[in-house]
């Protein structure tokens, strides 16, 4: 689609294209952000605010840490923890030093964070105590040689810290035992790193920044290599795009994002750390988006210019009766992404805060934001907007040819902020990537007259929960694995809170196999959003011809 007909569709102001080339890596980004915002706060959490003085200079030291390993340019370090203060600290310091941040689940089992530590080469890890038993258990079949441990309260100061991680740790008993002897904590190695000096390696645009990893049609998780350029890019796209709401923010007041979502999540990581990272922006950290009532005590604290957020959360916090102890008038821009937004979510959103729900179309291929609806729109859409400054959107059929507008075909993107392959693995790259230049999505979309995508089906059988791709084959070479299972499929149905969920289906070997061994397997080997909804179990699976599981016929009944 080289005549871009999307563009009549733009807001006033916002950029065809864009110059990306204005920083050589995200180092110089964040660097020139420490110096020209030194005294402002960078992030807020629990109370505690962190200026970017303060994280500039916590980040250096990290990062002396970290060369003083042995670590050379190009290694690759895993973060592993929720949203507080020492994950962009720590994103700052692996990137200064020369290093590759791989973003890591905090909730993934042994099992999966195994496969993760293996497949990235990741040869440090920096890892919230909470989950320090996970790594305890696979550690030794990975290349993970040092272990840098957070806790809670290691940002609060020393009061209030020493009180947070003792409640964390012996009331709410949220740190299982673990043993990891030779682990550092995250305060001891910035001691250690501050009395040194950064060795500043030389970084461009073509190194790696990031390995974000996504499962595949094939069931294993593949890192997809985002490079400095990639991020950059997205982020000056994003910044352009919010241009027109942001732009009614006051001189004097901060411009203010609230970061529930995970950084571990490509969206909160480029949309929420980055982008607020480039525009002098306060963060504010939610370490736990589930307890509503927190969320909302803390929101109440500050005036919030933007919201990136996916459906289940709008949807929770606009239920909530506490939702109207914060103040949403100041309120400009609320991106909805990751997976799709309800209508009846988008209606109440926008009866609430006055501010309406901009749908957005991502992948953690396209680091990640493709598309998104203009935020001067005050309806909902029920489309994934237009591909937003510097990208191409095309669809394609089966052939791999562009179809027509209003015809349906496989959404395709190019732009600068599209992967540079997946981490080691040629064969995969090579099924996504057109010889053009174009990443294909996997998703099937439609395109009216005005440039807007829809997106109308999937080509493969991901299954699409709260935003987090679960892939069926992954489930089901998983539940397999199970004493008592001849054979399972699992597909994706409907759900009103989380867009769709698991449905599982088992046919026994053994009788005796029941529906609670079951689910207590899948919770031991299986992260949170991947747990079967349903669990069901069948005489035999609906199959092709020769023998090929219809996961379509499952998901009809």
């Amino acid at each position: 689609m080289t005549d871009r007909i999307w563009l009549k569709s733009y807001p006033p102001g916002v950029p065809a294209d864009l110059d990306t080339s204005q920083y050589p890596s995200l180092v110089a980004l964040m660097e020139e952000s420490f110096k020209k915002y030194a005294g402002r706060t960078a992030y807020s959490f629990m109370g505690r605010d962190l200026t970017f003085g303060e994280t500039d200079s916590l980040s250096q030291a990290f990062a002396v840490y970290l060369q003083s390993l042995g670590l050379v340019k190009g290694d690759r370090v895993a973060i592993m923890m929720p949203n507080v203060p020492q994950y962009p600290v720590a994103v700052a310091a692996i990137l200064r030093a020369g290093f590759v941040v791989v973003n890591v689940n905090p909730l993934y089992t042994p099992r999966e964070l195994e496969h993760q530590l293996k497949d990235s080469g990741s040869k440090a890890i920096v890892i919230i105590e909470n989950f320090a038993a996970t790594l305890e258990k696979c550690i030794a079949n990975t290349p993970v040689k040092h272990v840098v441990l957070c806790a809670m309260g290691d940002q609060l100061g020393f009061l209030k810290g020493t009180l947070v991680n003792y409640v964390v740790r012996h009331v709410k008993k949220m740190v299982p035992e673990f043993t990891l002897p030779n682990a550092i904590r995250f305060n001891a190695a910035v001691a250690k790193g501050s009395s040194g000096s950064l060795k500043k390696p030389v970084i461009n645009h073509d190194d790696v920044a990031v390995l974000q990893y996504t499962g595949g049609t094939t069931g294993v998780s593949k890192g997809a290599v985002l490079l400095h350029s990639n991020v950059i890019a997205n982020v000056l796209q994003s910044e352009a795009w919010n241009q027109p709401a942001m732009k009614k923010v006051p001189a004097e007041e901060q411009l203010t994002t609230v970061c529930a979502l995970p950084l571990y999540h490509i969206f909160a990581f480029t949309v929420g750390m980055m982008l607020s990272m480039r525009m002098g922006g306060k963060l504010i950290l939610i370490p736990n988006p589930r307890d509503f009532p927190a969320v909302l005590k803390e929101l109440s604290k500050h005036t919030i210019h933007s919201f990136p957020a996916v459906n289940t959360l709008f949807n929770g916090l606009a239920n909530h009766p506490d939702f109207g102890s914060v103040d949403w008038s100041h309120l400009k821009v609320s991106l909805g992404g990751g997976t799709a937004v309800q209508s009846s979510v988008a209606k109440l959103w926008f009866e609430k805060t006055g501010c309406p729900i901009c749908e957005g179309y991502g992948l953690s291929e396209t680091s990640p934001s493709a598309s998104c609806n203009p935020v001067t729109a005050t309806e909902y859409s029920g489309t994934i907007g237009v591909p937003i400054p510097g990208t191409y959107m095309k669809l394609l059929d089966d052939d791999g040819a562009e179809v027509p507008i209003g015809q349906t075909g496989e959404i395709a993107i190019k732009g600068p902020q599209v992967m540079a392959g997946y981490w080691q693995r040629p064969d995969e790259t090579a099924k996504v990537m057109t010889p053009d230049g174009y990443f294909k999505s996997g998703d099937i979309g439609i395109m009216d007259e005005r440039g807007y995508f829809k997106i109308v089906d999937r080509k493969k059988d991901m299954i699409l929960v709260s935003g987090f791709n679960v892939y069926p084959t992954e489930l089901e070479d998983v539940v397999s694995q199970l004493a008592g299972v001849m054979e399972c499929a699992c597909v994706g149905m409907p759900d009103d809170n989380t867009g769709e969920a698991v449905k599982l289906v088992i046919v026994k070997k053994d009788p005796d196999l029941t529906e609670a061994k079951v689910r207590a397997y899948c919770r031991e080997n299986l992260t949170g959003y991947k747990q079967p909804k349903v669990v069901e179990f069948r005489d035999e699976l609906p199959k092709t011809p020769v023998g090929k599981i219809l996961r379509r016929e499952l998901r009809g009944k």
